[in-house]
């Protein structure tokens, strides 16, 4: 294949693509063609053709972590980015220090990070860079607790413009990172303050919910207890209904105020058992004796007088 038809077919694939196209991807284009499908030393001279064609143009190819891509260069980004309404994102100088040192330190674990820092690393700076996909989770470290263990992504690559991680400037060159871009850093510090704002307020919210929470639990116990007492309370004077509908005498009896069996709420003694008395059983002898003896008498004077002379009674009526 000709090598003009060939910058043209790369120029418009990489034009019409969403994304960076990588080497393969471009190969597998001329997969069908067979003989006149070109080498993979034809498709490199192409790309090398192309980016110099595009040398004192607005954009320019060039090669990221996702493979080549069109992009507009840096000289003419600030009229480009007036295309889009949304504001240029502005990042904390915490979360770039954190990115700064995965990138040069991967892979590396959250407390790593912290000792390097000197500070704790803001759970939502790990979010963020997770979420934008500069991030991701490479494995675990095998000690107790098994933290995460962090490495960079191709799309951190592709957003810094990197081919990869050898194009990052050297730490010997780093001497002061401010002076690196003065506008990463703008408004870094009240983005630092309104995140540690923003992570106060949601442990007070929380700490708030598990109040609530323990006041709720505290008063559902006491409602519980109370209803629990009540209820027995309940069972106990059906108990005592029960009892009374069973035995009408022994209810009005200790309904009764003062009454036989009324012991205030104690139990009535059982009744002594009547006991003999000894004393009357002696004297109601006596009597019938005495009783006996008069009788006795009674039969004796009848008996006498049966055997007197009648002379001696005529005599005496006419005394």
């Amino acid at each position: 294949m000709e090598l003009e038809k060939l910058k043209q077919i790369l120029e418009a694939s990489l034009m019409v693509a969403n994304g960076p196209l990588s080497f393969e991807r471009l190969n597998a284009l001329f997969a069908e063609d067979g003989e006149r499908a070109p080498s993979r030393e034809q498709l490199r001279t192409a790309l090398e053709e192309l980016e110099n064609d595009y040398h004192h143009a607005g954009i320019e190819l060039v090669q990221v972590g996702s493979g080549y891509r069109f992009q507009a260069r840096a000289e003419v980004a600030e009229w480009v980015n007036r295309l889009w309404d949304e504001k240029k994102p502005r990042y904390s100088r915490a979360l770039l220090e954190t990115l700064a040192i995965v990138a040069y330190r991967q892979p590396i674990t959250r407390g790593e990070i912290e000792n390097i820092r000197g500070v704790a690393v803001s759970t939502n700076i790990m979010r963020t860079l997770l979420e934008r996909e500069w991030l991701r989770v490479v494995g675990h470290r095998d000690v107790p607790g098994k933290p995460a263990v962090y490495a960079t992504t191709k799309q951190f690559l592709d957003y810094f413009g990197l081919a990869s991680l050898a194009q990052l400037p050297s730490l010997a060159d780093l001497k002061d990172i401010d002076d690196i871009n003065a506008d990463l850093f703008a408004d870094g510090e009240a983005a630092a303050r309104d995140e540690e704002a923003a992570e106060a307020a949601e442990a007070a919210a929380r700490d708030e919910e598990v109040a609530e929470d323990a006041e709720v639990a505290e008063v559902a116990e006491v409602a519980e207890v109370a209803e629990d007492a009540e209820d027995a309370e309940d069972a106990e004077d059906a108990e005592d209904a029960e009892d009374a509908e069973s035995d009408p005498a022994d209810a009005s009896d200790d309904a009764e105020p003062g009454g036989k069996n009324s012991f205030d709420g104690e139990d009535a003694p059982p009744s002594p058992e009547p006991v003999a008395d000894g004393n009357a059983t002696v004297a109601e002898g006596a009597g019938v004796d005495a009783a006996a003896n008069d009788t006795d008498a009674g039969i004796a004077d009848a008996d006498a007088g049966s055997d007197s002379d009648p002379d001696d009674d005529v005599a005496a009526n006419t005394a």
